[in-house]
């Protein structure tokens, strides 16, 4: 190929437009293009020369999750059907405004979630009887099991933002079964006849469901209290903000798993924070898959599949990411602030295998027929666990 040729691959259309280009490979896109989100991801449009193979998308935006608007709210979802590589975990991205409510209901699938940002009130009871309330804010966590009935309310000052996480992928927000919808869908006259009241009570129920509502701010929580048949035998809520984290020079990673959370059975999750110019170190999960929610910064992440097959994806707040098991991978923060993820797993338990750690923990000489690094390199690997690495 003559240099003018290479040089004419070299040369963008505008200064302003990252192009597939690298050294002599690649050409300017001549077609149709989108800069704007091209930029997001410049190491899918411009891929290190590690990657290879066909290995499917592992990263969708909540931005291009449909939005479903409603008086005191609204929620938008990451389904299977959006990020096919995700079957375990489906994530729904909900806001509600002061007194907002995500009316009274109940799934097939657990709902697991995370606090964003603002308060909420949460309540719900269990087969037994045995009745919930609680007040929650930004890093508060709640997890109710499948066939549970509860409800969430927006408080003052800002209402709430959060994260729902549910144990199965192909969950839709739309087949949740909501008090209204049922009621909307039973004769009055079986309705009266159940709570022994006349029919004209319920001349004015609504006549579809109302999926999030404008309410009242509620009071205190204390005039909300109801005994029930008890409390529940373990809180369905949980301060995830107040543990404390495991902490190393480029970060923190607080883990919440049964163990501590006893309420979920089958959601476990880290908080991850890596400080730029760190990264959360290759390691692999050995029991499901890990689902990926982004809170604040920028992160590239690649994954290693087997059989020659490996894929860089970029990420910035509001992504989801997903690294099917037990795909090889890390996450590092490529931005200027604190790259703030969270980590999810299908399971009651968290785990994870560390690279350094395999080979610091395996006979050196082993690794060194395999690797042909030097000792030096092998002792400087720390015997702990160290998650967060680099800088």
């Amino acid at each position: 190929m003559n240099e003018s040729v290479i040089q004419e691959r070299k040369q963008p259309r505008s200064s302003n437009s990252l192009q597939p280009i690298k050294g002599n490979r690649g050409a300017p896109i001549m077609g149709p293009s989108n800069p704007t989100r091209e930029a997001e991801n410049p190491d899918v449009l411009v891929p290190p020369d590690t990657d290879h193979g066909t290995l499917a998308n592992l990263r969708w935006s909540s931005a291009d999750s449909h939005m479903h608007l409603s008086p005191g709210g609204w929620g938008r979802q990451t389904t299977v059907r959006e990020l096919p590589a995700s079957p375990e975990v489906a994530g729904v991205n909900m806001r509600l405004t002061p007194g907002g409510v995500r009316e009274m209901h109940w799934h097939k699938a657990a709902e697991w979630a995370y606090m964003i940002k603002g308060r909420a009130r949460i309540t719900a009871i269990d087969q037994n009887g045995c009745a919930f309330q609680d007040d929650v804010g930004e890093g508060d966590l709640w997890y109710f099991p499948e066939g549970i009935p509860h409800s969430i309310q927006g408080l003052p000052p800002d209402g709430t933002e959060f994260l729902l996480v549910f144990d199965d992928g192909n969950f839709s927000e739309e087949e949740t079964f909501l008090l209204s919808d049922w009621l909307a869908h039973t004769p009055k006259e079986v309705l009266a006849k159940n709570f022994g009241v006349p029919v004209s009570a319920f001349d004015h129920i609504p006549e579809k469901d109302l999926w999030i509502f404008q309410a009242e701010v509620p009071g205190p929580l204390e005039a909300d209290r109801v005994a029930g048949a008890g409390p529940v035998p373990h809180t369905f809520s949980h301060r995830m903000l107040a543990q404390e984290p495991i902490r190393m020079k480029g970060g923190t990673v607080r883990i919440t798993d049964s163990s501590l959370f006893k309420a979920s059975k089958t959601i476990a999750a880290a908080l991850v924070e890596v400080e730029p110019g760190y990264m959360r170190e290759l390691h692999w999960h050995t029991n499901v898959d890990e689902w990926q929610y982004y809170l604040s910064g920028e992160a590239r992440m690649t994954v290693f599949a087997s059989q020659n097959n490996a894929r860089t994806f970029n990420f910035q707040a509001g992504d989801i990411g997903s690294v099917p098991f037990p795909m090889g991978h890390y996450i590092e923060n490529i931005g200027t602030t604190t790259l703030r993820f969270l980590e999810i797993f299908r399971s009651d338990y968290f785990a994870d295998v560390s690279l350094a750690q395999w080979l610091k923990f395996t006979p050196h000489a082993l690794v060194r027929a395999h690797l042909n690094i030097d000792e030096s390199v092998l002792a400087k690997i720390p015997t702990a666990k160290t998650p967060v690495v680099g800088g």
